[in-house]
């Protein structure tokens, strides 16, 4: 005998998830620059897959010594030792893969470097030795430019990008940890205070400063609005400065070093920035810069 009464209403469909703002954006991108469609769903993928790793990652507490804190600073060195990222190996292992996978599947890395990269995660405990020297390499004051240096000799060039996407969820989660608790009004410095790397992109706030953005954990940081992060240079003559046509993206060129920063202009913006949106929205921008001699 059925038990169905139909008096009783069924229970409405579950109305589904709102989509992220990032990845909405990232959509917007792609219907209106559809020659940028193969980067953006490479950054969805990458965005959806570190978004999930992050999820899982607890939020390390690390304890900061005020003197030991005012030290690093004043030395230019950064505060997160590798011993404080809560790394979990066994998921470490499955976001390096994945995060291969993802480089592979778009064509941003050769099946020959796809394979090498790949067997350096089975090899039983060859990935941890590894990760730690590549961190520890790459997060002194006077971190190895050179990937040579920094990871094995055999090793593909492009390991150095695959370690730096699969270790983001993991230190995004440490500078989350100390960016309430840390004053970085001190810090002068080019790179990042929290791991070490290089600034890949800049915000102007609504009060005229400039944020840079670490291209690794993703924390920001003041600095000088006309000065190069990469080699210190201050002369305004020779910082070279173009934007886009609507003003929303600016970049700032240095003609000693020849490196270039985007920068997202947030003074008359209807949103924050959002790094995995504005570094694809900007691709033109790079193209530009490298066309007047300049490198990312």
């Amino acid at each position: 005998m059925s038990s169905y009464n139909p008096d009783v209403p069924e229970r409405p469909p579950r109305a589904p998830r709102a989509e992220p703002r990032e990845v909405v954006e990232l959509k917007q991108i792609k219907a209106s620059q559809p020659e940028l469609a193969s980067a953006v769903d490479m950054q969805l993928a990458l965005v959806d897959m570190q978004r999930r790793v992050q999820g899982r990652v607890p939020l390390p507490w690390i304890q900061v010594d005020p003197e030991w804190l005012r030290a690093q600073q004043t030395a230019g060195r950064p505060l997160v030792r590798f011993r404080d990222i809560p790394l979990e190996w066994t998921d470490f292992r499955l976001t390096f893969r994945q995060t291969a996978d993802i480089l592979q599947r778009f064509e941003a890395l050769e099946r020959a470097d796809y394979n090498k990269i790949v067997a350096l995660g089975r090899e039983g405990n060859a990935l941890e030795p590894l990760v730690t020297n590549w961190y520890d390499a790459t997060s002194r004051v006077d971190a190895a430019n050179d990937t040579k240096v920094r990871t094995p000799a055999e090793a593909p060039a492009a390991l150095d990008q695959v370690l730096l996407l699969a270790l983001r969820p993991f230190l995004a989660r440490c500078a989350e940890a100390l960016t309430e608790r840390v004053d970085l009004g001190s810090w002068k410095h080019g790179h990042c205070p929290f791991c070490g790397w290089e600034p890949e992109f800049a915000v102007i706030t609504p009060s005229a400063d400039r944020r840079l953005i670490c291209g690794r954990c993703l924390a920001q940081w003041m600095f000088a609005p006309l000065a190069c992060p990469f080699c210190a240079n201050d002369d305004r003559a020779l910082i070279t400065s173009f934007a886009t046509r609507d003003g929303r993206y600016r970049v700032y060129a240095c003609d000693v070093c020849r490196r270039y920063l985007k920068a997202y202009d947030a003074r008359n913006a209807a949103r924050p920035v959002m790094v995995s949106v504005d570094t694809i929205a900007t691709l033109p921008l790079d193209a530009a810069a490298i066309q007047r001699g300049y490198v990312g």
